[in-house]
């Protein structure tokens, strides 16, 4: 080893962040009184599927409708030595049949909501966006990271890492709208939230798409297309989270350091960041789909307990909320 560097070298295991997880356990305590959601399982055909299940049963989140092939649920229900006898299995002989009989079973009103198994999420949605489905509103489905990190203030969302590719100046327009909605769920606050449309730079530049959209996305809520929030961008990630960086940089913003909600311009950048934020940052991250007529609880085998119950807590909010009139 360099003699320069040793006195830096260490063999004390890396710093571990400590917190209280007061938020987490404040929207577990909101879903307290709220029933489970009878929810269709598609293709829980793995070890941690039954596992991620039995947690959130056991916190009275769901009522689950496992939905795929019987048997091999049944063995990997066999290998947690969970019993599942209770829960109604509904035989699919794959895949691609397990997303479709869960859409059914939503469509026809026999589920509240529908949970990701082993299936790719494309593969889940598609029967969900197929026009007939019955499921589809007018809004294009989009993803939300609900965020809770130790590094921010409040709760952060992060929107779209998993659904929409590229998405154009409408696409965005109503992933601002579903991310709106996932915060009014999540939150109850009366102020709208504060939407940082996120681009490498905080000026208008012709050559990026970005912040061309970030501006045309201001524009449309001072119109009264976009309802319900505060948007400013183009912003740099710095200067949505942190009001030191904008205010270094002379940006007068309601929203600078100050965002709810992140506005991603594509998917790998919002997948980084959210991806960054859980592995690094060590933030809780859990996910839903939004836009649907159903909620869409998106969980990971890398996910922590805590992400995996908030996942299927949001979705209980979300059917409340519709209850409610909150949210359409």
């Amino acid at each position: 080893m360099n003699p320069d560097l040793h006195a830096f070298a260490s063999d004390e295991p890396p710093e571990i962040q400590v917190r209280s997880h007061d938020r987490y356990h404040k929207v577990m305590q909101a879903c307290a009184s709220l029933p489970p959601l009878l929810t269709a399982v598609a293709h829980p055909v793995h070890e941690s599927d039954i596992l991620a299940i039995k947690e959130a049963v056991d916190e009275q989140l769901i009522t689950p409708v496992l939905v795929g092939p019987e048997a091999r649920i049944l063995l990997a229900a066999s290998k947690t030595g969970i019993d599942v006898s209770s829960w109604k299995v509904v035989d699919a002989g794959h895949s691609h049949e397990s997303a479709e009989k869960a859409a059914r079973l939503a469509r026809d009103g026999m589920v509240q909501a529908i949970m990701k198994g082993s299936i790719h999420t494309d593969e889940l949605l598609a029967p969900i966006v197929a026009h007939g489905s019955g499921l589809r509103s007018e809004r294009r489905l989009s993803h939300a990271y609900v965020m809770d990190t130790a590094g921010y203030h409040k709760w952060l969302i992060v929107t779209d890492a998993v659904v929409n590719i590229a998405p154009d100046l409408g696409i965005k327009a109503d992933i601002c709208r579903n991310a709106i909605d996932a915060w009014q769920t999540l939150t109850r606050e009366s102020r709208p939230p504060r939407i940082a449309v996120l681009a490498a730079v905080e000026v208008v530049n012709p050559a990026m798409q970005a912040t061309i959209d970030a501006a045309s996305l201001c524009k449309m809520a001072q119109r009264g297309q976009i309802t319900g929030c505060v948007i400013d961008g183009p912003l740099a990630f710095d200067n949505a989270i942190s009001m030191e960086a904008a205010r270094k940089k002379g940006i007068t913003s309601e929203v600078a350091g100050d965002a709810d909600i992140l506005l991603a311009p594509d998917i790998e950048a919002a997948n980084i960041l959210a991806k960054q934020l859980t592995f690094i940052s060590h933030a809780d991250a859990a996910g839903i789909v939004m836009g649907a007529r159903i909620p869409i609880i998106l969980t990971s085998r890398a996910d922590n307990l805590r992400a995996r119950l908030l996942s299927c807590a949001l979705a209980v909010l979300v059917v409340e909320a519709r209850r409610e009139g909150l949210i359409k």
